[in-house]
Formats: C-alpha cells, sequence, structure tokens
C-alpha cells in the first residue's frame, strides 16, 4: 500500500509545496515495532532542548546533542520522519554527536501537533500537511541562523534526513546556504528532481522500496552526475531501527558512508 499526497504535482512554483512534504514512502506495517531500537548513550554528551526563530517569527523548539568538551564543531541538522522528534531521531543526533558533530533536530511538526506517539495515519496525515515549502525552509533557514550564532559551532552546516526528511535535505540542497547534504529514501525528491544542490549531496534508497521506484531513482542519477546515489538491497525505512522495515546490514553501510561524506565536506 502506497500513502500519497497531491504531491506528484510538486513543485508548481518554488513558493508552495504541493499540500505537505511527500507524506509518500510509509506503509501502516513499517509502524511494526523492532525488537531492538539501537540506544546511543549520552554520557560525555550535552542534550538539550533549544528555540531557535523559524519561518514567521515562530518560537521553534529543537532537539540538541553535542559533545561535553569544549571547542567549535561542525553541524548537521537532522531532518525528522512524518513521525516527529520520537526516540529515533534523538538517537541519530546522540550517534552524530559521538562522532564529534553538534545535531540539532528541529521540532518541523511543532504548530500542529506532536505526531510522535502515534500510529493512525488519520491523525499523522493533517499534521505533516501543514507543514508547507515556505515554513519548512524558512524553520530550516532559521536552524542555520541559530547554528552560526553558537560559540560550540564553527559554521560547517551538513543536513540530512529521512522520508519526509530525506526530501527536505535535497530542497535544503537545492536552495539553501549548506556545506553539505545526505538524504535518505526522500518520496518526493523525484518530483524536485529539476532542481540542482548547490552543494556536495548524496542519496540513499533502498531497492525495494514500494513507494519509490528505482525507475525514479535512475533518472535522479541521470539528471545529477554529480550527485553520490546508493540504493541498498532493502525497503523503505530500513535506517530506522525502531520499526520492522530496519536493515541492519544496510543501515551500517549508509551511516558509514555518510560519517565518511560528512567527514570530507565538514571540518
Amino acid at each position: 500500500m502506497r500513502l500519497d499526497t497531491p504531491e506528484g504535482n510538486f513543485p508548481p512554483t518554488r513558493r508552495t509545496m504541493a499540500a505537505s512534504l511527500f507524506f509518500a514512502g510509509y506503509a501502516p506495517a513499517a509502524l511494526s515495532a523492532c525488537a531492538s531500537p539501537v540506544t546511543t548513550p549520552s554520557d560525555e554528551l550535552i542534550t538539550e532542548d533549544v528555540h531557535f526563530t523559524g519561518f514567521n517569527n515562530y518560537r521553534m523548539p529543537a532537539y540538541v546533542a553535542r559533545p561535553a568538551a569544549r571547542g567549535r564543531r561542525g553541524t548537521i541538522i537532522v531532518v525528522n520522519e512524518i513521525f516527529g522528534i520520537h526516540d529515533y531521531i534523538k538517537d541519530v543526533c546522540r550517534r552524530f554527536a559521538r562522532e564529534g558533530y553538534v545535531a540539532i533536530a528541529p521540532d518541523y511538526f511543532d504548530r500542529a501537533g506532536d505526531p510522535a506517539a502515534m500510529t493512525d495515519f488519520a491523525q499523522i496525515r493533517p499534521i505533516v500537511a501543514t507543514a508547507n515549502y515556505e515554513q519548512v525552509m524558512g524553520d530550516t533557514s532559521g536552524a542555520i541562523d541559530w547554528i552560526r550564532a553558537q560559540n560550540f559551532t564553527n559554521g560547517d552546516i551538513g543536513i540530512t534526513g529521512f522520508c519526509w526528511g530525506g526530501t527536505v535535505t535535497w530542497l535544503s540542497a537545492c536552495r539553501l546556504n549548506v556545506d553539505a547534504a545526505v538524504g535518505y529514501y526522500g518520496g518526493g525528491i523525484h518530483n524536485a528532481r529539476n532542481e540542482k544542490p548547490k552543494c556536495p549531496t548524496m542519496l540513499h534508497f533502498g531497492d525495494r522500496d514500494q513507494a519509490i521506484p528505482m525507475t525514479h531513482v535512475a533518472e535522479v542519477r541521470a539528471l545529477h552526475p554529480n550527485v553520490t546515489v546508493y540504493d541498498y538491497p532493502a525497503g523503505h525505512g530500513f535506517h530506522c531501527d525502531e520499526r520492522a522495515s530496519y536493515d541492519a546490514a544496510s543501515s551500517k553501510t549508509a551511516y558509514q558512508r555518510t560519517m565518511d561524506y560528512f567527514g570530507k565536506h565538514l571540518a
């Protein structure tokens, strides 16, 4: 089963983002829990809830994880799936922090609600649908401004995201001032395939993804030979260790490639 919004017409203009950012991707079975989710310890890290000024001066909450040791570090913006800032997204931030980065996960859906604890797509869908193009890009720009104002960051900024967040990552690479981008199985990237990233960009897809045809991935590859595109013997959501769609081998490989890529492009 594929979950769709009117995203198929994206992008009619640079001002709108068809309904919400690419709801497609998760079948109901993807909500099934994984027996052994990864838990990254927070010792020697600072984890905190912060706020920054988002689109239209909205007081945007975000989760931050960073090394406790002093020093200025590169930052990675972590963009959530349709499920918001749940434990997996926070854990991803802690993983990056243990690699020596500052990681920040903006709560893009805060204005409309918190889908993190929801299991009913009928409840999740209207929350995600509120996150239009102007708002999401404006919120991400606000996160960038916040990052550059901190005394523990060095100004280098990467962005990564999953599913819905994979598409946000692609659009940010094309439209915002970031230094590197790594997107995972963004269901709407194909719809925005004619846009061109302004920074080094890597994409990860599963070749068993029921929502993202490999023909779409091939088109993106052909249009963007400078973009590094990988596919894995896995389905949609293969990186999320909280759900049955998790594929440990593919996730491990994609994560190492992601870290190597950020290590190359971020100080």
